[in-house]
């Protein structure tokens, strides 16, 4: 495994290993699929630890909705060419409400099992204010605290938040530039993975507005900076 080193601006991190830690399956698509991509592409291998099944999902709800996110998760998951996922059955919507030791546990075995050279999450923001992607990040931020890990995060643009708050009426909380990094991303893979999670990317979705918005380009910010190297 490769060590942590700081990268030069506009690059992403040289991890040998990566664990994405996101609250729900198309996380690791609609937000940071991209990013997942270009890791993959680059040498790392990736695995993902998404904490619920997305089975409160008003979309696409059915008895059954909960398996068809899982079986979309993986194909998503190998479009975006990440090592490997873990789904678990914490509760969607209820990831707040979940005391701190029951959010770490999962994420810790983890960091156990892959040993990462960083953690990449959705910013502390939740980008749309979403409390299960805020208490996912949370979790990951903590943990990789306690193994002293950085982690990187994927967020937007101030001006991109404020012109989807502005088409969409949804609260997108952005960064200012002092505070992030630009990288240039190939979207094929992740417009690949977006289709495989089917009963989400309906037609319309602020999703692809949020693509359009940014084209081929990604932001992202540090949550916890890499400050010296990790050997393994």
């Amino acid at each position: 495994m490769a060590p942590s080193t700081i990268s030069p601006p506009g690059t992403l991190p040289a991890w040998g290993t990566v664990l994405v830690v996101v609250a729900h399956p198309d996380d690791e698509s609609f937000g940071l699929g991209a990013v997942i991509d270009a890791l993959a592409r680059a040498g790392s291998a990736v695995h993902v630890l998404c904490l619920t099944q997305g089975e409160a999902s008003t979309l696409g709800a059915a008895p059954d909705l909960a398996a068809i996110r899982a079986a979309e998760l993986q194909h998503a998951a190998r479009e975006l060419g990440a090592r490997s996922t873990e789904l678990l059955d914490l509760p969607d919507g209820g990831l707040a409400d979940l005391d701190l030791e029951t959010l770490q546990a999962p994420v810790r075995k983890a960091v156990a099992s892959v040993t990462p050279d960083g953690l990449l999450v959705m910013d502390s923001t939740g980008i749309s204010g979403h409390p299960d992607h805020i208490a996912a990040t949370n979790a990951a931020v903590a943990v990789a605290r306690q193994h002293d890990l950085p982690v990187l995060a994927w967020t937007i643009p101030d001006e991109i938040a404020a012109r989807l708050l502005e088409e969409t009426g949804v609260p997108f909380v952005g960064r200012g530039s002092v505070e992030t990094m630009t990288i240039e991303v190939d979207r094929a893979n992740q417009r690949r993975a977006i289709d495989a999670h089917a009963s989400q990317a309906v037609p319309g979705s602020v999703l692809w507005r949020r693509l359009e918005l940014q084209g081929g380009v990604e932001t992202l910010t540090w949550l916890r900076p890499v400050t010296q190297e990790h050997p393994r």
